[in-house]
């Protein structure tokens, strides 16, 4: 698990870049894994100097002292201690929305960017775009359930080896639909962590279309199913000339 640094003391900080500045206090300097660094004073929410992803973070602790440089581009920010008041590191994670206890371990989960993950162990459970996690569990795992919509309504397990939604779509929609250049069946796949629609008859065919986040609840002219997705109704062919 990452961890977040945070020192406190009597410190200058010097500021290269869009406007240049030097600035002493009593403040706490915070350090993130993703080495964006804010220093904060007794006054307001704004941090009086910050650097957010920094290319580059140096942090040089020890006895009676800190420091750290952190670089962006043309941007510089130094920090040197004249008093050091307290240091400390604590794990940290992603912040997000609960969504119940781990089975085994009893841990909390939140979902955050595109996963759901657990607040001690970091076992972390990607989300098929578009899904939404439901109070429901796995009979199996006991882990959420997921819905989700590609072609039909889903809900599988969040672990996708529990209950795997390729196999669930391919189930459902494997030849239903034909490749629009050579009328051979086009196959569910899982390929680079997307659902395709592609030719069976691959390689001479290389015919294949990403599934969509929606249900398909029509047919359009060229043939192939069309979505209702969130945006609106659209082909399985995105490029589709009578869509």
């Amino acid at each position: 698990m990452e961890s977040i640094r945070i020192f406190a003391g009597d410190c200058t900080v010097e500021f290269e870049g869009s406007r240049d500045r030097t600035q002493r206090g009593r403040v706490v300097v915070v350090a993130k894994p993703d080495r964006t660094v804010l220093v904060h004073d007794a006054d307001g929410y704004q941090p009086v100097a910050w650097l957010t992803r920094a290319d580059s973070l140096t942090v040089e602790s020890g006895p009676g002292s800190f420091g750290l440089v952190a670089r962006a581009g043309e941007q510089r920010l130094e920090v040197k201690s004249n008093d050091v008041t307290g240091r400390a590191e604590y794990p940290t994670t992603a912040a997000g929305v609960p969504v119940g206890s781990h089975p085994d371990t009893g841990e909390p989960m939140v979902r955050s960017a595109g996963s759901v993950a657990g607040l001690d162990s970091g076992v972390e459970y990607p989300l098929p775009a578009g899904s939404t996690v439901l109070d429901s569990t796995c009979d199996d795992c006991g882990l959420p359930l997921v819905h989700v919509e590609r072609g039909a309504a889903f809900d599988v397990c969040l672990d996708r080896s529990c209950d795997p939604l390729d196999e669930r779509v391919k189930a459902r929609f494997d030849g239903e639909w034909s490749c629009p250049d050579c009328d051979s069946p086009l196959r569910i796949i899982y390929r680079g962590g997307r659902l395709l629609a592609g030719c069976d008859a691959y390689p001479e065919c290389e015919t294949a279309f990403s599934l969509p986040s929606g249900v398909a609840v029509d047919t359009c002219e060229c043939g192939l199913p069309i979505f209702e997705t969130a945006r609106g109704r659209r082909c399985l062919d995105s490029t589709c000339e009578f869509a």
